[in-house]
């Protein structure tokens, strides 16, 4: 299986001369909202200010604002950037496996790493986006709703694909079982907030895949 992209912290490039007076600061845009990711993951957006920002991104507040406009702005291309880095990460996980019935196993062992250990602890942009501005942005809450609906789908012809391989039993059904495996990997993504073990978290998937049988 292709190694999972998490989000750990990666030193910001600078420009390897200091800049002349008056000019921003020029810096890895990537890496700076991947640095961005992590803080709005771990303490949420009306958690981060932007002095903790600055910290969390090594750059100064008139940088933030040039690039992005405002703290929303650096949210919202943080979220972008993130729903990015794990489609790639998810496509290269279902690229690596042959059958449908072992994308799913696949995918959802890919969540229980995901949901363990540091990058456990500092969660999952899309869930924690959900639970804080779903009702007090609803800009952002479409564009949430969008990527769950495209993990959904995503989910749902995985399983009829095994259904016509033979993998899968013919009779579940897809739409019902598709969002179930959705909720299982957002409940992950929050019991890995609070250190819920590797056992843990394997065993919800093995119950999960006897249900296809």
């Amino acid at each position: 299986m292709e190694t999972i992209i998490t989000y750990h912290s990666r030193m910001i490039k600078t420009a390897s001369q200091s800049p002349r007076p008056g000019r921003p600061r020029e810096f890895d845009s990537e890496s700076a909202l991947d640095m961005a990711v992590l803080r709005f993951s771990e303490y949420g957006y009306h958690g981060s200010s932007i002095s903790d920002l600055q910290v969390a991104l090594g750059l100064t507040a008139g940088s933030i604002y040039k690039a992005w406009g405002d703290k929303r702005g650096l949210f919202v291309a943080a979220l972008e950037r993130y729903i990015e880095v794990r489609t790639q990460s998810i496509n290269g996980c279902l690229a690596a496996c042959s059958c449908a019935r072992d994308k799913i196993q696949a995918l959802m062992e890919q969540y229980v790493q995901l949901s363990v250990g540091k990058s456990g602890r500092s969660g999952c942009l899309v869930v924690e986006t959900a639970v804080e501005l779903a009702i007090s942005d609803l800009e952002i809450a479409e564009r949430v709703s969008v990527q769950q609906k495209s993990r959904e789908m995503q989910l749902r012809r995985l399983i009829e694909a095994a259904q016509a391989e033979g993998s899968v039993r013919a009779d579940i059904d897809s739409v019902a079982v598709a969002r179930l495996m959705l909720a299982v990997q957002q409940g992950m993504r929050v019991l890995g907030k609070t250190g819920t073990s590797p056992k843990a978290m394997n065993s919800m998937v093995h119950e999960l895949m006897r249900l296809l049988d």
